[in-house]
């Protein structure tokens, strides 16, 4: 549905424009007894998110799949007026030119989202964003090994727990500067990276460390362990972080005695939709000692000749400006148009709207567990804190209970068996803000149906025996 912006005193504005007492004035001509009154029928009003739910779920009738899937992707509620606002043409053809001050109202918008980034990470930088959350990985895999004047080394220490998707797309791109990526296991009942492993690599000289907050598993790292850690041992700290958890979770700039020195993350929870896997756009952070390595864009604010407000590209780094071989990087894309969405996002939520969206994710995949894993046969994988999303497994191929399940319109979770085939039948589900007990309850009762179906089928048959004489 459309957003209207106009409120009381717009409206009110507008009448006195034109002459008109009231809004039904404007429509006077139209008889008495054909106006519809008072609707005693209709009930009270929701809000926009239940409306938005109850249609969904009156669409879903004709269809429309019910997401239990997270993995980097998230089904969060995206309010109307952020897109209505993001695709005005000021913002939707808007891009920042070479010169940059023709382009004031983007610029601005900008540097806001840079000010709400840094500050729910606190951090002291920001740019302006990145193409992706795994690309934004492997540019702070390349921004560490620049900057850390302390290492020599082109290593990094990467947990096993971290999205495979983001550790995949950074060999991809790091590979060919000869920059080793170290796996580091995780331990086997808190999903978390293994400390003790850590140790191993103690005296051996390493660039970073990454250390994703939450991890893949949905469970929360000993960040200010593995923070200190890196610090002791010469390294610097990557955070990877979800950035709407970073709204109740402690922010990577305090992990540690001294916090992280480069955080990076996927933007989609922040007003980006699912959209068949895009587009949406990468974070980057930074301390202010290491901003002269940070890829793409920073916006600065300043005042011009006569006092006035300006904003202006700050720092540009990026191969267009300068010799490709001086480059901080090569494919460091601004995605303009999510980072308006999600500035817009963020302002309407502000601090209190992100928390209580991330704490009502996290009590949903509470219920959703606690609710799967009453089947018989079902188990939670890990032990410990989550966020959002949580690895459970199944008596039974997971494969053939989603495709069972998809049948009946429900995407129930994360296939874990190729990337993680250590952990058996594991299934990673993720349950946001806009899944109700009604949705829960819906899937958790197509579960139990194919998890007993399975178990009947491998039940042997009694023989018969015709004991007649």
């Amino acid at each position: 549905m459309p957003f209207i912006p106009h409120t009381e005193d717009d409206v009110r504005h507008m009448l006195e424009a034109i002459g008109v007492e009231s809004i039904e004035q404007l429509f006077d001509e139209i008889p008495a007894h054909l106006r519809a009154g008072d609707l005693p029928g209709i009930p009270e009003g929701m809000s926009e998110m239940e409306v938005g739910a109850l249609a969904h779920s009156r669409a879903r009738r004709d269809g429309q799949a019910l997401c239990f899937i997270g993995a980097g992707a998230y089904d969060h509620h995206v309010p109307a007026a952020v897109w209505q606002l993001a695709t005005r043409g000021e913002y939707y053809t808007a891009y920042t030119p070479y010169q940059a001050e023709a382009s004031q109202g983007t610029l601005q918008l900008l540097y806001e989202f840079q000010s709400m980034i840094t500050a729910l990470m606190d951090m002291d930088v920001s740019n302006t964003s990145l193409y992706d959350g795994a690309s934004a990985v492997a540019e702070a895999i390349l921004m560490a090994v620049r900057g850390n004047r302390k290492s020599k080394s082109k290593r990094i220490l990467v947990p096993r727990s971290l999205h495979p998707a983001y550790r995949k797309v950074a060999h991809t791109i790091v590979r060919n500067q000869q920059i080793e990526l170290v796996e580091v296991p995780f331990d086997s009942t808190t999903g978390t990276t293994d400390l003790d492993a850590l140790t191993r690599y103690a005296d051996e000289d390493f660039a970073a460390l990454v250390v994703p907050q939450p991890n893949f598993f949905g469970m929360l790292e000993p960040v200010d362990a593995m923070t200190d850690w890196a610090h002791a041992n010469g390294m610097l700290a990557i955070g990877v972080v979800n950035p709407l958890a970073m709204s109740v979770l402690t922010p990577p700039g305090q992990w540690g005695e001294t916090g992280a020195d480069i955080v990076v993350g996927e933007g989609q929870p922040l007003g980006a939709p699912l959209s068949s896997g895009g587009p949406y756009f990468g974070i980057m952070c930074s301390t202010q000692a290491l901003v002269r390595q940070m890829p793409g864009r920073i916006i600065g604010r300043t005042v011009d000749l006569e006092g006035r407000p300006g904003y202006t590209l700050t720092l540009q780094a990026r191969e267009q400006h300068i010799r490709r071989s001086k480059a901080t990087s090569n494919i460091c894309t601004n995605q303009g148009l999510l980072v308006t969405a999600a500035t817009i996002h963020m302002a309407l939520l502000g601090a209190e709207g992100l928390a209580r969206v991330a704490a009502a994710s996290h009590a949903n995949t509470r219920e959703l567990v606690g609710r799967l894993t009453a089947i018989d046969g079902v188990e939670s994988v890990f032990d410990g804190p989550c966020f959002h999303e949580q690895v459970i497994r199944l008596p039974m191929p997971v494969r053939d209970a989603l495709k069972t399940i998809a049948a009946h319109n429900v995407l129930g979770g994360f296939d874990l068996s190729e990337d993680y085939p250590e952990l058996g039948n594991a299934l990673l589900v993720c349950a946001t803000e806009q899944r109700t007990v009604e949705d829960i309850e819906h899937y958790a009762a197509k579960l139990e149906r194919v998890v007993a179906a399975q178990g009947r089928a491998k039940c042997p048959v009694e023989p018969k025996f015709d004991t007649t004489p």
